[in-house]
């Protein structure tokens, strides 16, 4: 940083629609708190525009930019490069433009997941019981992922579609169990933790379909969503006990990876941090 003092620094989120996107916010604040002189951008691209936008980066001065949806798959075979991890779940979330111009992928979404739970429930193990798992998306395979890195001994993967719930078992791999829709109701017997990954009890959604009935009142209850910060599945958790944790941990976790990898920070999540974007949700 100290070498180019009068470099303004960049960097954004390309999605579309993008505009409901909290990243600028928490981004925006570590600059302030980092007293760098730069942005970050909300970058509405449409689907056909998103090559033509990556390839831009370089050229407006941009150190990258994270990715959501509809793009992080897209984007896999336009850059230049893609790390393991995100081979493996089959996505991009953030892109670093490297000192040649070229493209790298990565995606930080299974750590802000696991960061984001520990943060919430520091005594949290993926080996400590089974996790039950409702979806088969993006975000399913970034959770799946996580617990397989921190040796989860059982996984229960529910999703509407079967068969897409066998392609993220067959990609990714590890102790995974499919089980059909119908049997999401009784796969919570014995779990230590319960993960929705789907849209379902965001604003505008209906809400997740699931009895807690059969769930250990030991078992932590997540949800990948933040707006609402209470889906009425963390509603019906809490009030039987169980403590719950939203999305907003694993967005607020997977942004310090991609100031590592841009600015070579690495930048703390604080509560004052946290309470900024609740007051907007």
């Amino acid at each position: 940083m100290s070498d180019h003092p009068e470099k303004f620094l960049l960097a954004g989120v390309m999605g579309w629609p993008v505009m409901h996107s909290r990243s600028p916010m928490l981004h925006n604040y570590w600059f302030e708190k980092h007293r760098l002189k730069g942005h970050y951008v909300p970058l509405a691209i449409a689907p056909d525009g998103l090559e033509k936008a990556l390839r831009a980066l370089p050229a407006l001065g941009f150190a990258g930019c994270n990715l959501t949806i509809p793009h992080k798959e897209t984007a896999m075979r336009i850059v230049d490069d893609v790390d393991d991890t995100a081979k493996k779940i089959g996505a991009i979330s953030c892109v670093t433009v490297r000192a040649d111009g070229s493209l790298s992928g990565c995606n930080n979404d299974a750590y802000g997941f696991a960061e984001g739970l520990l943060e919430a429930c520091p005594d949290w193990r993926a080996e400590a019981g089974p996790a039950t798992i409702i979806g088969a998306g993006g975000a399913a395979r970034a959770v799946v992922y996580a617990l397989n890195q921190r040796g989860a001994r059982e996984i229960r993967l529910i999703n509407r579609t079967k068969g897409r719930a066998q392609a993220l078992a067959a990609d990714i791999g590890g102790p995974i169990t499919v089980l059909g829709w119908e049997e999401r109701h009784a796969a919570l017997a014995g779990a230590s933790l319960l993960v929705n990954t789907t849209s379902q009890g965001m604003v505008h959604y209906p809400a997740l379909d699931l009895k807690l009935d059969a769930l250990p009142s030991t078992a932590i209850v997540a949800d990948v969503i933040y707006i609402p910060g209470k889906t009425p599945l963390l509603e019906a958790a809490a009030a039987r006990g169980h403590r719950t944790v939203n999305g907003l941990g694993m967005l607020l976790h997977q942004a310090r990876p991609a100031w590592r990898a841009w600015f070579n920070i690495d930048p703390d999540v604080t509560r004052e941090m946290r309470e900024l974007i609740e007051a907007t949700i």
